[in-house]
């Protein structure tokens, strides 16, 4: 003899329309109020560290006083620096493989237009000073708060 209830399916289905029941309006209202903070801009800049003339790399003592006279002048109210490891493919189409910084910007929306300026001339001046190809960019929009 087999027995079989429907209970059980019964009793979940009220404890499923429950949770639903209370976890609508939790979702509804974290979709509704997704501002974290102002508008901000955030970029991303890549400084290789191999220079094109074969010299030696870029020494971290080097590059620190590079962010000491150039980068934190430009952004004195911050900024953060990853170490990095990164490659490319140069124009003679070989993956070159070199240790690298990263250094992260987060500045006012408003701003972006005179922050682009400052930008460009730390690019350009890590450019000539170092012997490097270009200094990679890049930018995005999001909502940040302090």
């Amino acid at each position: 003899m087999k027995w079989t209830s429907d209970t059980r399916g019964k009793v979940g289905g009220g404890v499923l329309m429950a949770l639903l029941g209370a976890g609508i309006p939790a979702l509804m209202g974290a979709a509704l109020h997704t501002d974290v903070g102002e508008p901000y801009r955030e970029t991303r800049l890549y400084f290789g560290t191999d220079r094109a003339d074969g010299g030696g790399p870029v020494a971290e003592a080097e590059f620190m006083r590079f962010l000491d006279r150039e980068i934190t002048p430009a952004f004195p109210e911050g900024l953060t620096l990853h170490d990095g490891y990164g490659q490319w493919r140069g124009a003679d189409g070989k993956i070159v493989r070199e240790a690298s910084y990263e250094v992260v910007l987060l500045y006012p929306e408003k701003e972006a237009d005179d922050r682009s300026v400052r930008i460009e001339r730390i690019r350009d001046a890590y450019e000539s000073r170092y012997q490097q190809d270009s200094v990679g960019r890049s930018d995005d929009k999001l909502e940040a708060q302090f």
